[in-house]
């Protein structure tokens, strides 16, 4: 189902106000490490939102979102408090780790020749599983 304006509206504002609230709070305690919201997509009925999260370096990342999730409500109350006149309901907030950095770093490496050839090696293929 397509995104409606309001739908994609309200992921832009939340978008913009999650970076300024991640990215303070990066710099207060988590020095080298960079956030960045990839993307944000709302419900048709507007009560829940999926925030995407790069993060970087990636080893941190699982780290990260465990620290982001656990402060879930600390982070919708402030996004409530810089969207109360834009929004009548703050949605609620999902929190997901965004791996597509780390996919474009295989697609890199597969096309430099850095890493594992699976045409020599096809162990190194993942198989599928039988239902």
């Amino acid at each position: 189902m397509e995104e409606t304006n309001r739908q994609r509206k309200i992921a832009g504002v939340l978008q913009q106000d999650l970076v300024d609230v991640l990215q303070r709070a990066a710099q207060d305690g988590m020095k080298g490490v960079i956030i960045s919201v990839s993307k944000v997509s709302v419900t048709a009925d507007l009560g829940v939102a999926k925030v995407y999260l790069s993060v970087f370096p990636s080893e941190k990342r699982d780290e990260i979102i465990e620290g982001v999730k656990s402060n879930t409500p600390l982070i919708r109350h402030e996004l409530a408090q810089r969207t109360k006149n834009q929004l009548r309901r703050m949605p609620e907030l999902l929190f997901f780790g965004d791996d597509s950095l780390d996919y474009i770093e295989d697609i890199d490496k597969s096309l430099k020749g850095e890493d594992i050839d699976p045409i020599k090696n096809p162990d190194v293929l993942p198989r599928r599983q039988k239902r």
